[in-house]
């Protein structure tokens, strides 16, 4: 199919050229999207006016998924509050945060934003508690990594799947951490170095704003963080974000295949990778191990996480024993009724989950969530 303008004779494939132009002065250890590869071809592709990832990235924006994310929690479960993070804000943190770090280390920008954009769309209603739910009753076990990569390989366009590029897929498989310790080159070694950035960028979105909810909502104060943590990062949002993204830039600053004083450039043989300097990521770590014992772990035990764990509950096992209740395209997707039945409560936002439960199952909730029902 043509791109030429017959009005102007101009060859719209010149916009893609001059970005793809644009990624040779990138660092030589970026990813480049001319290398990007799809599982199956595609007619019209190459896009004359978007590089592969940019087009990944507005696939991911336009999913019924992605929209979804505004009414699902993030930390607090189905929060009433306007100024609580969900997780659609999250992922806009993650990608500008992301951004930010790329643009410092001469990466791939787009393909940051898709990563971040797209990493977490297969999370469950109420946050983790949802996704621990699913955990314990679907076989071989649920995570919400695996489901954002099945959303986009088959789930999403009613099965078509988004045929995105190898390079988002592998990121977003990929940008999960294990609570404690999660720096280590070992632990990134196949990741591209725009997945390391999501990877890292995950984490340190989620520790400023849940910080910021907590403090927020009285959970903890100030006073309560570690005092390294105040005392390194500082006592603002923005002095928190600002003080980590710069250390990451400056230690991973081999990245952008410059010379480093003391070391020389980077090589093929010695690949560099993203990290923070020893000093900050043991504070980052330490922090991190506060927020999952002070923050994360009572609210999963709290009234409210043992009643969103509950409606999870009930909607699997309801959707399990009469699958005639879900969408047809759905359980012919699936390899299973219970696979079906994960997929479809994975999809569905806090209130609908809510509002579905106590349908189901009056009184579920009690009056946990009255206002919200």
């Amino acid at each position: 199919m043509s791109t030429t303008s017959k009005k102007t004779n101009i060859d719209l494939n010149r916009v893609r050229q001059r970005l793809e132009q644009r990624e040779q002065l990138l660092s030589p250890f970026a990813s480049r999207s001319t290398e990007a590869v799809r599982a199956a071809p595609e007619e019209g592709d190459p896009s004359p006016v978007r590089t592969a990832f940019q087009r990944d990235r507005d696939r991911i924006i336009h999913t019924n998924s992605f929209r979804r994310l505004k009414h699902k929690s993030q930390t607090f479960v189905a929060p009433v509050g306007d100024h609580f993070t969900t997780r659609l804000t999250h992922v806009i943190e993650v990608s500008q945060i992301g951004r930010t770090i790329a643009r410092g280390l001469n990466l791939n920008e787009d393909l940051v934003e898709a990563i971040g954009l797209g990493h977490d769309l297969g999370h469950t209603p109420f946050g983790h508690i949802g996704e621990a739910a699913l955990n314990k009753m679907l076989t071989g076990g649920f995570h919400h990594s695996r489901q954002s990569v099945r959303l986009v390989t088959l789930l999403e366009k009613d099965g078509k799947g988004l045929n995105l590029t190898g390079h988002v897929i592998d990121g977003i498989r990929d940008h999960s951490k294990p609570e404690g310790e999660f720096l280590s080159r070992e632990a990134v070694a196949r990741l591209s170095l725009e997945a390391q950035v999501v990877r890292i960028s995950d984490v340190l979105a989620y520790l400023a704003h849940d910080i910021l909810d907590a403090l927020r909502s009285d959970f903890i104060r100030l006073e309560d963080l570690p005092a390294d943590a105040i005392e390194v990062l500082g006592e603002r949002h923005s002095q928190r974000v600002n003080t980590v993204v710069e250390d990451v830039i400056e230690s991973s600053w081999d990245c952008t295949g410059e010379a480093v004083a003391g070391a020389g450039p980077a090589s093929e043989d010695n690949k560099p990778w993203i990290r923070m300097s020893d000093e900050l990521g043991k504070i980052v770590t330490g922090l991190r191990v506060f927020m999952f014992e002070r923050f994360y772990h009572p609210i999963s035990s709290s009234v409210q996480g043992r009643k969103a764990a509950a409606v999870v509950d009930v909607l699997f096992e309801h959707f399990n024993r009469k699958p005639e209740a879900m969408p047809a395209w759905l359980r012919e997707l699936s390899e299973s009724t219970e696979r079906a039945a994960a997929d479809y409560v994975c999809g569905m936002t806090d209130n609908f989950a809510l509002n579905m439960a106590e349908r189901i199952n009056p009184g579920v909730t009690g009056d946990v969530f009255k206002g919200r029902i």
